[in-house]
């Protein structure tokens, strides 16, 4: 008898996933990854640090443990010399996502991104793209994973194969493909993002959408046809930066000062607010996209609030903002009283 899938019944009975991204850019942040390779070296040397933000995400409202692989692939380690550890940091984040998914009852993903060697007229350069992807599938399959998510893919055909790899050697495991939105309203290959998504799901996908690229603002349009083009469910992930019509994307953000590019170490000077998180989650939540998530400057306060919107209500909810209780925001006659009373027990 076949088994269930459980982030596929988890999809079915509970309608929509609440799902924490962002480790790349949390750990540079941290100082436990360099920007520009954005190799995630934390894994084999602080590796209690990854499992400790994957417990943080999971206590703001996340219901998903991603293994942190993101750019754990072959060619990006090639880039720092480091080509040799690539399996172990593979299975080792592999093991420490598992691990709090356990303890916490949450779903268990792998992952896979772009390659960075990708070229879509060059055979070669596929089969090499292939391999890579074909690797890191087989690690997660080997650990369990309940799906694996591929994303971060800026042409239709690197995300097709990625899907490709997964349909071929993740041995029925699910798959969320996700496309990274540029400030063209297509993908580098030319597909709109609707059409791409749309094929995708046709190719077998079980989620289909848009990660990375696009703040909340920007991505919302492209979302909207991507909803209306597919049938099952979709993605949305943007990063925390505020994007606008001028500036679609973080990678074109200029830094209000300077004017120079703010990507990637001055990005925080374009941090979106919390009530613009809001606000986003409470739109997608009414344009019924299922699969929720935050990626690129991502932190559990804003995840908490996007997990509250879409009906959770993780033990960091009992944190949540309360002004009423503050001297200045509150009722200022409870703490005029206060203060009085305060102040006359100490003179007697």
């Amino acid at each position: 008898m076949a088994t269930t899938n459980r982030f596929l019944e988890w999809l079915s009975k509970r309608r929509n996933l609440v799902v924490a991204e962002g480790y790349l850019f949390e750990f540079e942040r941290r100082g436990y990854l360099k920007a520009g390779a954005f190799v995630p070296e934390v894994v084999l040397e602080h590796p209690d640090l990854v499992k400790a933000l994957h417990e943080e995400f999971v206590h703001a409202g996340s219901d998903v443990v991603l293994a942190f692989t993101y750019y754990a692939h072959r060619e990006k380690l090639c880039v720092i010399g480091k080509e040799d550890v690539l399996e172990t940091l593979n299975k080792k984040a592999l093991a420490i996502a598992k691990e709090v998914a356990i303890a916490t009852g949450t779903l268990f993903a792998g992952n896979i991104c772009n390659t960075t060697v990708y070229v879509r007229d060059d055979e070669k350069a596929k089969e090499k793209a292939k391999f890579m992807l074909k690797e890191q599938v087989e690690w997660a399959v080997e650990a369990g994973v309940d799906f694996i998510v591929a994303e971060t893919f800026d042409e239709y055909g690197e995300a097709s194969l990625a899907l490709e790899v997964i349909k071929t050697y993740g041995k029925g495991t699910p798959a969320v493909v996700t496309l990274s939105s540029g400030a063209r309203d297509i993908t580098f290959d030319g597909y709109s993002y609707a059409e791409a998504c749309r094929k995708l799901e046709e190719a077998g996908a079980a989620v289909v959408g848009l990660n990375c690229g696009r703040g909340p603002e920007t991505i919302l349009p492209l979302m909207k046809e991507i909803r209306k083009a597919c049938k099952g469910p979709v993605a949305c992930l943007p990063v925390l930066y505020r994007t606008s019509e001028q500036y679609k994307t973080m990678q074109s953000l200029v830094d209000p000062k300077t004017g120079q590019k703010s990507f990637p170490v001055d990005l925080p000077a374009h941090f979106v607010s919390r009530t613009d998180v809001l606000k986003f989650s409470q739109e997608c939540k009414d344009l019924g996209v299922e699969y929720i998530g935050l990626c690129c400057g991502n932190s559990s306060h804003y995840m908490r609030i996007m997990a509250e919107i879409y009906g959770r209500h993780p033990p960091a909810c009992r944190f949540s903002p309360d002004m009423s209780q503050h001297y200045m925001c509150g009722d200022k006659t409870r703490f005029k009283n206060y203060h009085t009373e305060g102040l006359m027990a100490h003179k007697n």
